[in-house]
């Protein structure tokens, strides 16, 4: 039986799953991406996580630390120089598995598992969507996109209330000019009709 027995063995014996997770390790670090079995990406995932985050704390002894499960010093180095420069800000999920499909000769589901801030591709195009602006035309709140709407509108309620003022005050100076004119042209009016009364 094996309750609540979350680690997948893969099959293996303890020193040769160390090993090879150490050595899926290496690869991961220095090649940035590497293609295997998901049962096998995820173990890895659980195994290169703990030091990438170890990493980020740059002394003697997390070096000596990291050394111990990974025993390559060409990976240890690249992963406190480069791949930390990069990482340093992610607070975790270093990784992403993207599924490819079933191997030819078992029907093993393949994955490539890959270093998050190294795929080229996929931050160009996260960096062209964060350029698009859309602009949004203002409807009333009973459409059914309101709900999405409203956090817009609550974002931007100083610039929208200083606007308002402004246009309230402008719309004030304006009615009071035309209650001036309206004020000023009965009069004349009236004047004139009591000159045509008069005349008559």
């Amino acid at each position: 039986m094996r309750h609540g027995d979350k680690q997948n063995n893969l099959g293996r014996t303890t020193a040769h799953r160390e090993a090879m997770l150490g050595n899926m390790a290496c690869s991961l670090i220095k090649h940035k991406r590497i293609s295997t079995t998901v049962a096998k990406a995820k173990a890895l995932r659980k195994y290169v996580e703990p030091l990438i985050t170890k990493a980020k704390d740059d002394t003697t002894h997390s070096r000596r630390t990291v050394f111990s499960y990974l025993s390559d010093k060409e990976a240890v180095t690249e992963l406190f120089r480069e791949v930390i420069q990069k990482v340093g800000d992610r607070p975790g999920g270093y990784t992403r598995i993207l599924k490819t499909g079933t191997r030819l000769g078992d029907s093993a589901e393949m994955c490539i598992i890959e270093l998050v801030d190294f795929n080229e591709n996929m931050l160009a195009a996260k960096a062209e969507t964060k350029t698009k602006t859309t602009r949004r035309s203002r409807k009333s709140t009973k459409t059914a996109g309101a709900a999405e709407e409203a956090p817009v509108a609550t974002e931007k309620k100083p610039a929208a209330k200083t606007a308002k003022k402004k246009a309230e005050a402008a719309e004030k100076v304006e009615v009071k000019a035309k209650v001036e004119e309206i004020a000023e042209e009965p009069k004349d009016e009236v004047a004139g009709d009591e000159l045509v009364e008069e005349k008559e």
